[in-house]
């Protein structure tokens, strides 16, 4: 693995030269300035896998540096290093991975070798930078197809209780089942979905095979309520609440056992039809979560306006906010703003023992993570959910940390 090391300061310079050593790297190229990497990286051949950038660097900053590594096409991993207050730096460490670029994470001076020994011994840093593949693109026509024909499949994410760890419910993810490319993740045909009219059609299909499975788990002795992620452009159908309904009846699945996550991926023209579309869903006593809230046009004025039973809290400010307190005092607002107007609480991005343990101490009611359980096919439920009795109360009652 090739890595690139760039400080103006030549004592961090070094330093950071000599951890690599330890850490058994053997190709680490150091640079005094952000210049004198740009020119290296011009090299043929000479683009490395990892870069660590020092952020406060004269004539041009880390955050300069970022713009050009875009426009150079870089493809490796970059780590962003400064001492700098660490709001800043995870500023500039969200600036670049909106850039598309590769942000494994941000460390402070002076680097901590445990730390440094993460990043390397992490899948993605041994990734080499020439093999990452441009993301493939569908057609209007070819996704219509492949609605039709069946090849969207549900996955379903565990969201247990906090307090007990016991299972609440599943949320539906859907996947593509390409025959030639395999498993296609959502960002990948969802926004085609949107901007080409399909998803009112792909909605519709998830929803009723995700109530269908709702059905053969309760069969199963699991009556598990399942949440269904809605766009705000299926909320202009006025028919929607009816088409749930209908839904609903035919699998045999009572209005409490559905829930449906709302995000508003973009402003909408006319804000009329989906508040009428979103009450009278509330009306039919199905419950409706607000999704990712703190980001995007998840809003307070969307708690204010429309009748929500749930509110999800971004993972983005959930995961590591044990350890940040900016994390932690938006979480903190939002878990109370939502108990206050009678709202249940969950947090989504829950990927460690430290976040489960935080969160407990939060009162926050319902968990969702890789810390609980990836997205799972329905087949794999049942197993899931027995192996997990299991371990649940080592789980729940291993101990809580303390807030920092």
């Amino acid at each position: 693995m090739k890595i690139l090391v760039i400080d103006d300061e030549p004592f961090a310079r070094k330093l950071l030269m000599h951890q690599l050593g330890r850490l058994g790297v053997e190709h680490a190229q150091p640079c005094a300035s952000a210049q004198e990497a740009l020119a290296l990286l011009e090299r043929p051949g000479e683009s490395p896998d990892l870069i660590f950038c020092d952020l406060q660097m004269p004539e041009m900053d880390g955050v300069e540096f970022v713009r050009h590594l875009v426009r150079a096409g870089y493809a490796g991993g970059l780590v962003l290093v400064s001492g700098e207050d660490e709001r800043l730096v995870q500023t500039a460490a969200k600036l670049a991975r909106a850039h598309k670029l590769k942000v494994l994470g941000a460390l402070n001076k002076p680097v901590p070798i445990d730390s440094l020994k993460q990043f390397l011994d992490g899948d993605v840093a041994h990734s080499p930078a020439q093999g990452r593949n441009e993301r493939k693109t569908y057609s209007a026509e070819r996704l219509r197809r492949a609605i039709a024909d069946g090849e969207l499949v549900n996955h379903y994410q565990p969201k247990v209780e906090l307090p007990s760890g016991a299972v609440a419910g599943f949320e539906t993810l859907v996947r593509w089942r390409h025959p030639e490319d395999g498993l296609i993740f959502p960002d990948q045909f969802i926004p085609l979905a949107e901007e080409s009219g399909l998803i009112n059609e792909l909605t519709r299909s998830v929803l009723r095979t995700a109530l269908r499975h709702a059905r053969a788990w309760s069969d199963d002795g699991f009556p598990l309520q399942v949440a269904v992620n809605v766009s705000m452009d299926n909320l202009v159908s006025l028919d929607f609440p009816d088409f749930v309904e209908r839904a609903l009846g035919e699998a045999g699945i009572a209005a409490s056992g559905l829930l449906l996550e709302v995000t508003e991926s973009r402003l909408m023209k006319d804000p009329l039809a989906p508040l009428e579309v979103l009450t009278r869903l509330r009306l039919k006593r199905i419950g409706l979560s607000i999704d990712d809230f703190g980001t995007g046009h998840s809003s307070l004025a969307q708690v204010r306006d429309i009748p929500f039973s749930e509110l999800k809290v971004d993972r983005g400010f959930v995961h590591g906010a044990w350890r940040d307190a900016s994390l932690r005092a938006i979480l903190e607002a939002s878990l109370g703003m939502a108990r206050q107007l009678g709202m249940k609480t969950v947090a989504e991005g829950v990927e460690d023992r430290e976040d489960w343990d935080f969160l407990r101490d939060s009162d926050c009611e319902l968990a969702q993570g890789w810390f609980i359980a990836k997205a799972m096919p329905p087949e794999q439920i049942p197993d899931w959910i027995a192996d997990w009795e299991v371990r649940r109360p080592t789980v729940v009652d291993f101990g809580t940390r303390s807030t920092p």
